[in-house]
């Protein structure tokens, strides 16, 4: 039985979309138990939005226009349901895994998770916007962190 047999793809689209959450709410809330945390949002969904990916892929790839030599080509490419879907799914597999990271990387830089909790908001809703704020936000706890450690006791 095909994917989009045993389910259709806005079905797809509404349990990839509460699987990430799930993710999303295990990194919010890793400070009660951050290895929990880091298997749900690093590995499990990750792992599950992949293989949704690859089957979305596997199954639709040669129905579609389109390709990656122009931004022409990408629409053509993305205007077929399917391969949307699997796009959205690379969104969200990647997202997560870069929140994970912020969270890991947080914890190892000493910066306080409460602190952490907009960056990753952004990063759910706006990828990249989010990275950024969070570099900027670690870069600035690790100068005020460094100074705060050169100053005599």
């Amino acid at each position: 039985m095909a994917l989009d047999q045993a389910f259709t793809l806005d079905q797809i689209f509404s349990g990839a979309g509460m699987l990430a959450l799930c993710g999303w709410i295990a990194l919010a809330l890793s400070p009660l138990r951050p290895a929990l945390a880091q298997l749900i949002a690093a590995r499990f969904v990750p792992i599950a939005l992949g293989l949704a990916y690859a089957a979305l892929l596997f199954r639709f790839w040669g129905e579609a226009a389109g390709g990656f030599g122009s931004l022409g080509d990408v629409g053509a490419l993305f205007s077929h349901r399917g391969l949307l879907l699997a796009g959205w799914l690379h969104y969200l597999a990647f997202d997560l895994l870069v929140g994970a990271w912020e969270v890991r990387e947080a914890r190892r830089s000493g910066l306080p998770h409460l602190a952490v909790l907009p960056c990753l908001a952004l990063t759910f809703l706006f990828g990249p916007i989010g990275f950024l704020t969070f570099l900027a936000l670690r870069s600035v706890w690790l100068r005020g962190l460094s100074r705060r450690q050169g100053e005599p006791a």
